[in-house]
């Protein structure tokens, strides 16, 4: 199942730092066939505010998402991001392409 990384950056200080890791990360992606879905856009807030920009980059599994994130690759350039923004960075799955809504609520009943 499709997994997604998703960070929600904030405060991002654009500089010689954040231009290399920009330059690089699709390099570390590649091995793991990850790519971006939303990157750099800005949204269109119709509830709530959202400082900063969000990014959303697609793998076939989980275990490729988490492979990725934990390469020595991603790992060696990970700090360039680190030093120059704030944020918050997840992994999730997707659902499947038939889910509805309701499927939730068997999980939900099930714990």
């Amino acid at each position: 199942m499709t997994a997604y990384a998703v960070a929600h950056l904030r405060n991002v200080a654009i500089g010689p730092e954040i231009i290399d890791y920009i330059e690089m990360i699709d390099a570390t992606l590649a091995p793991y066939h990850g790519k971006f879905l939303v990157h750099g856009a800005r949204p269109t807030v119709l509830e709530g505010s959202w400082p900063g920009d969000l990014v959303v980059i697609a793998f076939p599994s989980r275990q490729q998402a988490m492979a990725w994130y934990g390469s020595a690759d991603y790992q060696a350039i990970l700090p360039l991001r680190l030093n120059n923004s704030d944020g918050d960075v997840i992994l999730i799955d997707g659902v499947s392409e038939d889910h509805k809504s309701t499927d939730i609520l068997d999980a939900m009943v099930s714990h």
